[in-house]
């Protein structure tokens, strides 16, 4: 007799010597060796492998998880997710040569759902992972239904989510068997030390154009029906060239090898996400991605709430206004206005115009700012999200 669950249970005990290859042992069971214990739980099932190795399946007696909110299940999950974000940055890492990625760790790896909003990111560069939506989301409007498995896309562009242009975001949707569509995607973005234009680095002071940067790609299939596309982004890796006083890259070697390194990190992400979807069902694995969504956004609403009402007692008004200025006398300004119910809008109007330089920021880079400035308020852990 043995005690688990909280109630007794009738044990079959087996010796190890005894047991060969292809036998099951159905739980609870207890199997003997000459230096250890095996305790098969009710409802697992045991048995020996080729190599003489024990596989312990466990078994889905009592609750199956559902799709509707548990809270215990709403941690695992946003758990999970994290760490399929963080075991891509761990393979981008290991694989990448360059030193701005491999010892710097310039790069962000994420999670995004098939709408390409962010789910669940590494612990990586704020400016990154908030930016990184717009890139993902850009990707799916502007291919549509040319998006198929085994394709990766490259791009760098600041009008299709990017940053500065060193910045290179490597895109992979995930595929699941009996769904024609993406049913998540993952990205990462890692600093290329050198990516063509006017001065090494990439990042001249006085540009006033993005020929003047380097390579800038709004959207190119880096990875083409699983066959990696070499020729075709070593061209655009030296295209800068084509410009006066401009230079192709100066360091193709490491652009090459990271840019595998950061498609073999998407890759190492697919196979866990298809991992969990094999354990858990893809109904619920996408309807905890919502849950992670949704209770990130009521962490935000009720922040807001606590900076309305304080705002409301010292001031008698909900809206907030700041401006700063930059290093020319360019003013920022903005303004929050903070509703009742938690949400906000915020309102840049009455910054200054684009300038002719370099010190612009795109709308991801601002959303990102946003978004990031947002989790930074809140008082307890929830996932960096949309």
């Amino acid at each position: 007799e043995c005690f688990a669950d909280d109630k007794f249970h009738t044990a079959f005990i087996y010796l190890f010597g005894h047991v060969t290859y292809g036998h099951m042992i159905q739980g609870p069971s207890i199997i003997i060796d000459k230096h250890s214990t095996i305790w098969v739980e009710p409802g697992c099932t045991a048995s020996l492998t080729k190599d003489g190795d024990v596989k312990i399946m466990v078994g889905s007696e009592g609750e199956c998880i559902g799709t509707d909110l548990d809270t215990i299940h709403l941690s695992i999950f946003s758990h999970r997710f994290m760490s399929i974000a963080e075991q891509m940055g761990r393979v981008l890492q290991r694989t990448s040569i360059s030193t701005n990625i491999k010892e710097r760790l310039d790069f962000s790896c994420a999670l995004f759902g098939p709408d390409g909003g962010l789910v669940a990111n590494a612990p990586h560069i704020p400016v990154h992972l908030g930016a990184m939506q717009e890139t993902v989301q850009f990707q799916i409007g502007y291919l549509g239904e040319d998006l198929k498995d085994g394709d990766v896309i490259l791009c760098n562009h600041p009008c299709a989510g990017g940053s500065h242009l060193p910045d290179l975001t490597v895109i992979t949707p995930v595929f699941y068997k009996g769904q024609e569509k993406p049913v998540f995607y993952v990205a990462n973005r890692g600093h290329h030390a050198d990516i063509g234009g006017t001065t090494p680095g990439s990042m001249p002071p006085y540009s006033k154009n993005l020929l003047e940067e380097g390579m800038s790609v709004k959207s190119y299939k880096l990875v083409n029906n699983g066959v990696f596309q070499e020729e075709g982004v070593i061209d655009l890796l030296m295209s800068p060239g084509k410009y006066p006083g401009s230079s192709g890259s100066r360091n193709l070697h490491d652009n090459l090898s990271d840019l595998r390194a950061q498609v073999a990190a998407n890759q190492k992400g697919i196979t866990l996400v298809r991992e969990l979807i094999d354990a858990y069902g893809l109904d619920v694995v996408q309807a905890y991605m919502k849950h992670i969504q949704e209770n990130a956004e009521i962490a935000v609403k009720e922040m807001l709430k606590e900076v309305a009402c304080k705002a409301q007692t010292e001031t008698g008004s909900t809206v907030l206004r700041a401006e700063d200025y930059m290093d020319d006398g360019t003013v920022i300004k903005l303004t929050v206005d903070i509703n009742e119910n938690g949400t906000a809008l915020f309102d840049f109007t009455g910054s200054g115009p684009q300038v002719s330089g370099n010190c612009n920021a795109p709308r991801a880079v601002t959303l990102a700012a946003m978004i990031y400035s947002l989790r930074c308020l809140i008082g307890h852990d929830v996932p960096l999200n949309q």
